[in-house]
């Protein structure tokens, strides 16, 4: 039996280790939602939360992008995950990792046995930044109140930051990501505690693939991690 699970573990790993990805600029249709029961308040939060990030007056982010990307996944999980920014394809669709970083992400999840359904996504800046720049630390200032006030919405018991841009601006560190990763966090949103661990986001593993090891450690912490 003992030998039986280490082949599931070692099939799942190496799933995730030896990804395929498709190279072309496709992109992920996820058009076609679920319909998740919330309570009012929650609903009505997350309306009043993403009608202010329309309405935000004199953005260039905003100006430039086709899509305001706000979510995707299920409102009422106890996982949520936050990114960097919109991509081209996030950014044409209106939902975040639907690029081919989504695809690997989307295999990161099957590793431990989570999708789409049983996790909610967002990211630090809601708008494409033009070419895909890295944001400026005066946007991500700018968009931080809002990101914070979804986090304290969704309120989730794990909170994933995907790269160094999410993890530095909600953990307030500059310290670089490979010394941050795989740690558990307690910290506060609003009235929301939650529990925090950084990781590697998909596009570095893309570039970096020796660290998909290390990103493979921080799966199996969000796997075992017990939560009420």
């Amino acid at each position: 039996m003992l030998k039986k699970n280490n082949k599931i573990k070692l099939i799942k790993y190496y799933d995730f280790i030896n990804y395929n990805l498709i190279y072309n600029n496709k992109a992920i249709n996820r058009y076609k939602k679920d319909n998740f029961e919330l309570s009012e308040d929650k609903s009505e939060n997350l309306e009043k939360l993403k009608k202010s990030i329309i309405n935000l007056k004199n953005c260039d982010l905003k100006n430039g992008a086709n899509n305001m990307v706000f979510c995707d996944g299920n409102p009422k999980a106890k996982i949520m995950l936050v990114g960097e920014a919109p991509g081209a394809n996030e950014d044409k669709e209106g939902l975040p990792f639907v690029g081919r970083a989504g695809m690997l992400l989307d295999k990161m999840l099957a590793a431990i046995n989570l999708d789409r359904k049983k996790v909610y996504i967002s990211n630090i800046i809601n708008y494409r930044p033009p070419g895909n720049r890295k944001p400026t630390d005066k946007e991500i200032e700018r968009y931080l109140p809002f990101i914070t006030k979804h986090i304290e919405i969704i309120n989730p018991k794990i909170l994933v930051l995907l790269g160094s841009t999410a993890m530095n601006a909600l953990i307030e560190n500059n310290t670089v990501i490979s010394q941050m990763r795989g740690k558990w966090i307690e910290k506060k949103f609003g009235n929301c505690k939650t529990s925090v661990i950084i990781t590697f986001h998909p596009a570095f593993l893309m570039r970096q693939p020796a660290q998909k090891k290390m990103a493979w450690i921080d799966l199996k912490m969000i796997r075992d991690k017990k939560i009420n």
